[in-house]
């Protein structure tokens, strides 16, 4: 029995908590502040990769048009495609010719 009680007290001994181990609001702060400049880091040394070909449900999602508004950019010929075994792909540097091609300048009309 005595055996059993030493083990009960270095087990106590073992989980007590020392005044160095107590996280402090302090060291959160610090910590918050390192990860989020880890973060930073991280996200600026990956460059955003664009996809090269785009399906039509991307390239829909991407202008916010319905499907049959793209049917009619591929039917006159506004938007080029490729049809591989019945999915069309588009090419993303067409797809930025388009908008580009289609921009209209901003007139300021403020104070007219």
């Amino acid at each position: 029995m005595a055996i059993e009680t030493d083990r009960f007290a270095n087990t106590a001994n073992n989980n007590r908590m020392f005044r160095e181990q107590i996280i402090t609001r302090e060291d959160l702060n610090e910590f918050r502040s390192l990860l989020l400049n880890d973060l930073k880091e991280i996200i600026q040394s990956k460059p955003q990769q664009t996809k090269q070909w785009l399906k039509s449900k991307e390239v829909r999602k991407l202008l916010n048009i319905s499907p049959g508004t793209l049917q009619n950019l591929r039917i006159n010929g506004t938007l080029t495609y490729t049809k591989v075994g019945g999915i069309m792909y588009y090419d993303n540097s067409d797809i930025e010719k388009l908008l580009n091609g289609n921009k209209v300048n901003a007139v300021p009309t403020l104070f007219k």
